[in-house]
């Protein structure tokens, strides 16, 4: 078996220190344009997606895969990569994380906030495989 075709090999360490880095700087984006230039809570968070999903492109492109395409084909399958790796872990982690806590009888706000965690590895599983089999195969 070919250990490049397989989906976690040696890139996925480099896609983990290429998603700190990002998620830092998505964060500090975030916080600025919210506490620092008072922009709206949706506003700020779109910039830390729209800007951090720029930086991640790049970085996985030259980094993490070694990418060598220089395509609108690889930009476009890498945004439509994040937007269904987004729908489908953010769409199963919320039924999931009840499913699973339904018998504790935790507030909904702390149900939701295990959720949301759950999705972000649920996203970082799945963007990871659909970045290395589809938004940068060779």
């Amino acid at each position: 078996m070919n250990i490049q075709k397989l989906p976690f090999d040696k890139t996925f360490l480099t896609f983990l220190i290429v998603g700190v880095i990002n998620t830092l700087f998505g964060t500090a984006i975030m916080l600025v344009l919210y506490n620092v230039f008072g922009c709206s809570y949706w506003m700020s968070s779109f910039c830390d997606y729209f800007f951090g999903s720029i930086l991640s492109y790049f970085l996985n492109k030259y980094f993490t895969f070694h990418y060598q395409g220089t395509d609108w084909k690889s930009i476009i399958r890498f945004a439509l990569n994040i937007i269904v790796c987004y729908l489908i872990a953010y769409s199963l982690a919320l039924p999931l994380t009840r499913w699973t806590l339904e018998n504790l009888n935790l507030s909904n706000l702390l149900v939701e906030n295990i959720a949301m965690l759950v999705g972000t590895g649920l996203f970082m599983v799945l963007n990871y495989i659909g970045q290395k089999l589809y938004a940068f195969k060779q």
